[in-house]
């Protein structure tokens, strides 16, 4: 399983950016993904999350109502539209996937329960 993440840039606080994961080896049958975002000297942060096959959707507190997670199966890719941002919106943003089953119902908030990873894409909102 590969994925690569693209999409990062600079963006005015208010202003809206796209973030795209490209998934391959593994299905949106059989795979969820999440995006997560890592600050400097800390630790990556739950951002957003999509479930395998029926697509529930969840998202950290601090994105709700500005962010939005959804895939296009045909093309396997999950994207991550982000609105109305902020300067704490700064980050390396990665999307991660995994396809086991998880023993407990908050498994996707924890970045040690995804197997693969994608590189890091860069976003700066400027104040």
């Amino acid at each position: 399983v590969q994925l690569q993440a693209s999409g990062g840039g600079l963006v005015q606080a208010g202003g809206s950016l796209r973030l795209s994961c490209a998934v391959s080896g593994c299905s949106f049958s059989d795979c969820s993904v999440a995006w997560f975002r890592q600050y400097p000297g800390k630790e990556r942060e739950f951002v957003a999350h999509i479930e395998r096959e029926n697509g529930n959707t969840r998202y950290a507190s601090s994105v709700k109502g500005r962010f939005t997670i959804f895939r296009v199966d045909a093309e396997n890719i999950v994207h991550l539209q982000m609105s109305r941002q902020k300067p704490e919106d700064t980050a390396l943003y990665y999307c991660a996937a995994d396809g086991r089953a998880h023993s407990y119902s908050n498994w996707y908030q924890r970045s040690e329960e995804y197997a693969f990873w994608s590189q890091g894409t860069l976003v700066t909102v400027s104040s």
